[in-house]
């Protein structure tokens, strides 16, 4: 789910309005609980176990029109064992806004020695 305040912040990228920083950043987290517009981070987010917040290089995509999707991906090396339920992207190492929000349907069980995939995209489309 994009959440309100990733809304605002494309805003502000788009149109040079107030300096925020490019939405680069992945999470993930082991809360569960429904993604909600107004969320302003994620339920639960996982600060250990090789699954801390990493900083990566968005890249553009194309859905159906050239560089309509923006995506996000990153490998993360677990050094623990986790059940994941949700993920997210945002602009900054620490707190920050996010841009998006999302619950895994089913959560995904990870430990240590695994290597965990995570790629995010976010097609815009017109209605």
């Amino acid at each position: 789910m994009i959440l309100n305040a990733g809304l605002a912040g494309v805003m502000d990228l788009a149109f040079d309005v107030n300096s925020i920083a490019v939405f680069d950043y992945i999470a993930v987290g082991t809360g569960t609980t429904a993604a909600a517009a107004t969320d302003t981070a994620l339920g639960t987010e996982v600060t250990d176990s090789g699954l801390a917040r990493v900083q990566v290089t968005p890249t553009l995509e194309t859905t159906t029109t050239t560089d309509d999707t923006g995506q996000v991906t990153n490998t993360f090396t677990v050094t623990g064992t986790k059940t994941l339920g949700e993920i997210g992207v945002c602009n900054a190492a620490a707190a920050g806004t996010f841009l998006i929000r999302s619950v895994l349907s089913p959560t995904k069980s990870v430990s240590n020695g695994d290597s965990y995939t995570l790629t995010i995209k976010h097609v815009q489309a017109r209605a």
